[in-house]
């Protein structure tokens, strides 16, 4: 999910890809065997592995590998030595993981991420994905190492497609808590950065994909707003530092949608100082024009009233002028 979206020309696209589609047969042709075996002289495997999200199995796959099929997510559950609390198996979470690896790298890079949230039922650009990324602490868009999935799955107790489905209502539900948002909003800074880059302020329109999706649930009344100030670009905002973004939260929650107790002599960024200077002028400008519009119409009524009174005037006692 990082550089794909801080690198694609359409950042509102996706999180978990760059193109934001799904499309299932291109996202079934690599099957988990690219990390695991490493046999090349495989026979014709009918695996069916995920399965059962959400009482759908998903298409059948035929995956070219020597290694042993992964247990479908409908399989009864053997007695594994690794397994933890309420029957949590690592076995399986590893099992998860190697069906989405990258053939070359130890982790789930982009295409293993479309399948990924494809067989989820989810769309990679969903507030969902963010959430989960969140909860695996995953410091790169479009990629979940080894450690970050693993770890992530024994934080959220889940280790099959269905587990993880059934724990997404929960995890919606924990990221409205006052402190589990700023942790979550404060994540998404740094999750929207590319690493490789070395970037430490996020591109304006990357910033501005991402604050629509982080307040998906609870949209403060002043963020479109915001966002087309930005938008517009009137004094040369190309970046958003770790800084404004930090205090933008702090300022939808303490600012009124009137923006009338925001006073220039408290520690807020310059930015917001403009932002309120540029929307003090819109809203000028709107009541001049509503004013104008107003006043033309009383007038055209007062036109259309003296024009009926004239052709009363001029008409005769039966009527006819």
């Amino acid at each position: 999910m990082g550089q794909c979206v801080t690198k694609c020309k359409n950042p509102t696209s996706s999180l978990g890809s760059k193109s934001g589609e799904k499309d299932a047969g291109k996202s079934h042709k690599k099957g988990g065997g690219g990390g695991g075996g490493g046999g090349t002289g495989g026979h014709k495997d009918e695996s069916k592995f995920p399965a059962d999200v959400n009482g759908t199995k998903s298409p059948e796959v035929t995956v070219e590998t020597s290694v042993a099929p992964p247990l479908s997510s409908g399989d009864v559950r053997r007695e594994e030595p690794d397994q933890e609390g309420e029957g949590l198996s690592l076995a399986r979470i590893e099992e998860m993981f190697m069906w989405y690896k990258d053939e070359h790298e130890d982790a789930i890079l982009e295409e293993g991420m479309e399948r990924f949230c494809n067989d989820l039922h989810v769309d990679p650009a969903e507030f969902k994905v963010l959430v989960l990324a969140w909860k695996f602490q995953a410091a790169t868009m479009c990629k979940f190492t080894r450690r970050e999935f693993v770890e992530g799955c024994r934080a959220i107790q889940a280790d099959s497609l269905q587990g993880i489905c059934q724990r997404f209502s929960s995890l919606l539900e924990e990221s409205r808590g006052e402190e589990s948002f700023k942790d979550l909003y404060r994540f998404t800074f740094q999750f929207g950065l590319d690493a490789d880059e070395g970037q430490r302020s996020l591109q304006r329109s990357i910033a501005i994909a991402l604050w629509r999706l982080v307040f998906t649930l609870d949209t403060p009344p002043v963020l479109e707003r915001w966002l087309h100030f930005l938008s517009e670009n009137p004094c040369g905002v190309r970046g958003i530092s770790r800084d404004t973004w930090n205090m933008f939260l702090n300022f939808t929650q303490s600012i009124g949608p009137d923006l009338s107790n925001y006073s220039e002599d408290e520690a807020w960024p310059s930015l917001f100082d403009s932002f309120v200077e540029w929307e003090t002028e819109r809203r000028r400008r709107d009541r001049v024009e509503q004013e104008e519009r107003r006043r033309r119409a009383e007038e055209d009524e007062e036109q259309e009233e003296g024009e009926e009174a004239d052709t009363v005037t001029d008409c005769g006692p039966d009527g006819r002028a």
